[in-house]
């Protein structure tokens, strides 16, 4: 474990001296603790979805309408379906 050590401007000092007394956190490492966490899974939330995009690029554009698209993928799952 690591240990660290800061100081907070008031304008922050205060908020967080808030939200411990809510109740949430038992003190301000676990608050950090909670945050860091939470900025962690954004992050990778924000990766996936990057690489997804990159790969949805990757695969090319069409000239049609999104729309008629759509409609055709429709058609043929229930096509499919019988």
């Amino acid at each position: 474990m690591t240990d660290l050590s800061f100081s907070l401007p008031d304008e922050l000092a205060g908020p967080l001296k808030s939200r411990l007394a809510d109740g949430c956190y038992s003190d301000a490492g676990d608050y950090l603790r909670d945050l860091v966490r939470r900025d962690l899974a954004e992050a990778a939330d924000t990766a996936w979805v990057r690489e997804r995009i990159a790969e949805g690029e990757a695969s090319g554009y069409i000239d049609r309408d999104a729309r008629e698209v759509l409609k055709e993928i429709i058609a043929e799952r229930h096509a499919r379906r019988g």
